[in-house]
């Protein structure tokens, strides 16, 4: 294989698999270090994964949430992005073998962040859609519109209905949001932008196996957000569990069955781990077992941090959350460690501190919970924007997404409603993977 032409420094190398939240803190740290970095990620920018359904429903463009890395670093000198997909590791040699060479570390970092578990129900596998990564948002926003079309061309009632009809499993962040945005699809854009249908008849159904939504949160946020969501028209399934989906009909494990063309998938996510480490040091949930500095057990100097990385702690027995702020401060913490592993130095354990989460609902609907502080309504729904707007990388981003925002608010309305790339199913008989980055493209099959 041949090696991958970056600069042979007399520094330390380290390589960084993965461009997410928290492989971007470690580099940004890392900043005045006297290393060498090279980033390594499948595509050429950073995705600001909360927002992936506001780019599936028509709120925001992708570019409002994605940003190049080149562009990210452009003034940071010790740092090579290299646009490829790493394939194995040999931690004997300290090499990493990717899709576009190979190449020597002194210190890895794991940030691969996760993928969808669809807990080996193989017909959901086929036929629903996830909501992981650029790409999948913007299928999801053509399927959502190209089935509203179809319903105008349909005769047959049941048929045009199944069209509009919409079943989301999973009452973590993304489904509770993703139900409360085409909620409000359906009372403020939908019947204008569709005239010959009865939008009454588009049903928003959310499965979820637990007794409550937001599981992170407390019983009094869950229930607001159940509150809000009902108010939205949204159907909520608690202590249900989806076992089958053929295109069409959704099975339950209460003999409930629904059908709908529109089916998203956000129930579970597990490690998206890189072949060449023992199988020993995986643990449940497809993430890698490290210790208290996220050192991978076992291996000295390879690292795992954010989704990818299972740190079980009395407080965490299994594992941290995975959430963007537990990435970052991973990420933070690593880089220390390895400034201080460097210089000869005490390394320091992880300690997460935990600043809260929230989700919105809708229009004025969020719940939000720091320390002992909970807020709903309102209040919450400004915080939440503010948040999400200081945590966007770069200006554009920051300014382009509140300009939609303030316009949406003022409007009642989701102006990116844009079928620019037809989404077309993939067809189950063929041996093509599910995408699970931005560069695999659905091309073939007739859609469903």
């Amino acid at each position: 294989m041949k090696k991958i032409n970056v600069p042979d420094l007399n520094i330390p190398r380290v390589i960084i698999i993965g461009g997410g939240f928290g492989g971007l803190e470690l580099i940004k740290e890392l900043r005045k270090a006297d290393v060498q970095i090279v980033l390594f990620d499948r595509n050429n920018y950073h995705t600001f994964q909360p927002l992936l359904y506001q780019v599936a429903t028509a709120g925001l463009e992708p570019d409002s949430i994605a940003y190049p890395f080149r562009k990210i670093f452009k003034k940071q000198d010790n740092v090579h992005f290299r646009m490829g997909e790493v394939e194995r590791i040999n931690s004997d040699e300290k090499l990493i073998y990717t899709s576009i060479g190979e190449i020597h570390y002194d210190y890895l970092v794991i940030s691969t962040g996760s993928r969808t578990n669809f807990f080996g129900i193989e017909n959901v596998k086929q036929n629903a859609m996830p909501l992981k990564s650029v790409s999948q948002a913007l299928d999801l926003r053509s399927l959502i519109l190209q089935n509203f079309e179809r319903a105008t061309l349909e005769v047959d009632n049941d048929i045009r209905e199944s069209h509009m009809h919409f079943v989301i499993v999973g009452g973590g962040p993304t489904g509770v949001e993703l139900a409360g945005a085409l909620g409000e699809l359906k009372k403020h854009v939908l019947p204008n932008d569709y005239p010959e249908l009865d939008v009454r008849k588009m049903e928003i159904h959310l499965i979820e196996a637990g007794n409550g939504l937001l599981s992170g949160l407390s019983k009094a946020s869950s229930d607001k957000a159940l509150e809000y969501l009902k108010k939205l028209d949204v159907m909520v399934w608690l202590e249900t569990q989806v076992t089958g989906y053929d295109g069409l009909t959704i099975s339950t494990n209460k003999n409930k069955t629904l059908k709908a063309k529109n089916f998203v998938w956000s129930a579970g996510v597990e490690g998206n781990v890189v072949e060449g480490i023992s199988k020993d040091e995986v643990a449940r949930g497809n993430r890698l077992k490290v210790n208290e500095f996220n050192q991978i057990n076992g291996y000295e100097d390879i690292f795992a941090i954010g989704d990818v990385a299972s740190m079980q702690t009395e407080t965490f027995p299994k594992g941290h959350p995975m959430v963007a702020p537990v990435a970052m401060q991973m990420g933070e913490n690593v880089a220390k460690n390895i400034v201080s592993k460097l210089k000869g130095k005490e390394v320091k354990p992880f300690k997460y501190f935990d600043k809260g989460s929230m989700a919105t609902i809708g229009r004025n609907k969020a719940v939000v919970e720091v320390g002992k502080i909970k807020t709903q309504g309102a209040i919450a729904w400004f915080i939440w924007m503010f948040v999400h707007l200081i945590t966007l990388v770069g200006f554009r981003n920051k300014l382009v997404t509140f300009i939609n925002w303030t316009w949406n608010f003022i409007n009642y309305d989701r102006g990116i409603r844009l079928i620019i790339r037809p989404f077309h199913r993939k067809n189950p008989n063929t041996k093509l993977k599910e995408p699970e980055n931005d560069l695999d493209i659905n091309v073939d099959a007739d859609l469903g």
